[in-house]
């Protein structure tokens, strides 16, 4: 038998690690949700018989009870990998809103208080006014309503201000949450660059005093990604004299990032806060709690600030389970989750019950429906593909949760809040 020599010796270690992190980088399919997705392959259309065309990744966890009504988690993934880019749209608004939050009960100040932006720098505008609240001034709280209920893009933009672009990810790092990346506002012309900077804020009491004075803000060092992003074929670029094609991949390389992992794992720190260690909670209220529990779930109808009409239907911010379909929603079923859709991704990160039913389950899926390759052309596949595979994966999750055996039923009080409107 050959000898080794100690050179060869000292690499061994090295290439184990490396042949584990090879391994530990790839895709993570579990059996049980391969097979229950390949036994319903017929209602998950052209995704399923094409995945990688389709970039899916699905997270799905299980929640059993014990006798005291104590949660335990088992999660199943399929073509789940945190290292495959997807952009996140909407999803980064939720931690948003829970670091807002955080910020104002670290300064004793109420989310209702009101809150006016001033600007500072180029790209910046100011908000004194919210005729849709109803003081009729903006806050933390109105701007997390809209936010929550129909995934309001300045509302968002107004937090990551309150925040600040390094506060956001600072704090996020410092719990534990180090995959993700949020580093620019949402649908304004602004660049890389000008998200660095965010505006001054002052914060009033219910007299309209002045509270509290944030300064303009700069990111000295804001995360970036360790290498190029590219994807697609083309993108078109707007100006005044009219759109044209570029013909080649579109960068993400800038953009926020939000894998599946860390988009549940944040849900369920605001829903079983007791389930995660400590230093990964969020520094919540009890009103802070039931305040997320009502409009993570509320829907647009029973809504009495913001207004909203018909237009918002049930599943306008719902897309597993309901979202393929435009009808009032079962009385008994609810979704506390935050959805995303842009540049032909469309993510939904829930947790889905049925008081009647006793079920619960939280599902998290992102899919790609961009057939041409082109980004910025509006020309995605959203209600042909990815609203009815989102649908389906919801109803069939559903199906399978309510004829899975439970020991214990769960008592789902906690969840029950009351809305606004019956």
């Amino acid at each position: 038998m050959p000898t080794l020599t100690k050179g060869r010796r000292a690499l061994l270690p090295a290439l184990l690690l490396l042949l584990l992190g090879q391994a530990l980088a790839q895709p993570r399919t579990d059996s049980l949700l391969s097979r229950l997705l390949q036994q319903h392959a017929g209602q998950l259309g052209p995704v399923l018989r094409d995945p990688t065309r389709y970039d899916v990744q699905i997270l799905y966890t299980q929640i059993n009870r014990d006798a005291r009504n104590r949660p335990s988690f088992r999660s199943y993934g399929y073509r789940l990998d945190r290292n495959r880019y997807f952009y996140p749209a909407s999803t980064v608004k939720l931690p948003a809103v829970l670091l807002a939050l955080e910020k104002l009960n670290e300064l004793g100040i109420d989310p209702a208080s009101p809150m006016l932006t001033d600007s500072a720098h180029a790209g910046q505008t100011r908000q004194y006014t919210d005729p849709t609240s109803g003081s009729g001034l903006p806050s933390v709280a109105h701007y997390a309503r809209k936010i929550l209920l129909v995934s309001d893009n300045d509302a968002y933009n107004r937090l990551f201000e309150w925040v600040g672009q390094c506060g956001m990810n600072e704090r996020l790092y410092r719990k534990g949450y180090r995959d993700l990346r949020i580093v620019h506002r949402l649908s304004v012309p602004v660049s890389t660059e000008q998200n660095r900077y965010t505006n001054p804020i002052r914060l009033l009491d219910s007299a309209g005093r002045l509270r509290y004075t944030q300064p303009a803000q700069v990111c000295a060092d804001p995360p970036r990604a360790g290498a190029p992003i590219l994807r697609g074929s083309g993108y078109m670029t707007r100006a005044r004299t009219g759109d044209s094609l570029v013909r080649q991949p579109f960068a993400f390389t800038d953009k926020n990032s939000f894998p599946l992992q860390e988009q549940q794992a944040i849900l369920r720190a605001v829903l079983f806060p007791e389930s995660v260690v400590p230093a990964q909670r969020f520094n919540l209220t009890p009103a802070n709690y039931r305040f997320l529990y009502k409009y993570l779930s509320q829907l647009p109808r029973e809504t009495t600030y913001p207004h909203y009409d018909s237009t918002y239907y049930d599943s306008y911010c719902k897309f597993l389970l309901t979202g393929d379909r435009k009808t009032p929603f079962p009385p008994s079923v609810r979704l506390f989750n935050k959805v995303g859709d842009a540049y032909g991704y469309l993510i939904d990160n829930a947790y889905i019950v049925d008081f009647e039913k006793g079920i619960e389950f939280m599902l998290s899926a992102v899919v790609y429906v961009n057939d041409d390759g082109i980004f910025n052309d509006d020309h995605y596949e959203y209600d042909t593909v990815g609203l009815p595979f989102m649908g389906n994966l919801g109803r069939i999750l559903y199906d399978y949760e309510a004829a899975r055996p439970r020991r214990h039923r769960p008592d789902l009080s906690r969840f029950r809040v009351s809305y606004d409107k019956p």
